[in-house]
């Protein structure tokens, strides 16, 4: 199943000027078969998303973006926003004991230096991200993101090789041109939330770029 695991729309995420419809609209025609609603630090109540995807007769599954003093943490299995979760830490905290699945998204924002962006050796800023605690908790690394640039996502993937963690990949999309960049393949059925969880806990999944496809 290709889902999009990395997803913003308007009005939670007011960066976004994707609307819920128009995106799932664009990602039935990209082919693909689910979206998580991801917002900036702002959750989706279930049965609003779950309502959603009856509507349009496609797998809608909430998340959140939360963004954290170690980076951006897409977050699935918490459903409201808690004082504190902005540190890596209580997050971590509130994940395990609810049984959820954390991503760490788009590595190369916060760690790959902007002169480095185009070119030149990032084997320095690669060695500091040992220093990431948010590596040490997350089950995947985000090494394909769909508004990232070939290098920044090749850095993403040199990061999740360095930690020996799964890939995984999301559009992060914000407009409809970003929606059917790329996605994350499961083997395993995903029918919601639960099933979504589980296979994130496997490793049993792959980063796909569908640009051009």
């Amino acid at each position: 199943m290709l889902i999009d695991l990395h997803t913003h729309t308007y009005p939670l995420s007011h960066d976004s000027d994707l609307t819920p419809d128009r995106l799932i609209e664009a990602a039935r025609k990209a082919g693909l078969d689910g979206v998580c609603l991801t917002e900036h630090d702002f959750f989706w109540e279930n049965e609003k998303a779950a309502e959603l995807g009856r509507r349009h007769n496609f797998l809608v599954i909430p998340g959140i973006e939360v963004n954290t003093e170690h980076g951006h943490v897409v977050v699935f299995g918490l459903e409201e926003f808690v004082y504190g979760m902005h540190r890596l830490g209580e997050l971590v905290e509130m994940v395990e004991a609810a049984g959820g699945a954390m991503i760490a998204a788009h590595p190369y924002r916060r760690q790959l230096p902007f002169e480095l962006t185009q070119e030149g050796d990032w084997s320095e800023a690669l060695e500091r991200t040992s220093d990431n605690e948010a590596y040490r908790h997350v089950h995947a690394i985000e090494t394909l993101n769909g508004r990232g640039t070939e290098r920044q996502n090749a850095f993403s993937a040199a990061v999740c090789e360095r930690h020996r963690l799964a890939e995984a990949a999301g559009s992060d999309a914000h407009s409809v041109v970003d929606v059917g960049t790329c996605a994350t393949e499961f083997e395993a059925k995903i029918a919601g939330l639960g099933d979504l969880i589980a296979g994130l806990k496997t490793g049993r999944f792959r980063p796909l770029s569908l640009r051009g496809a």
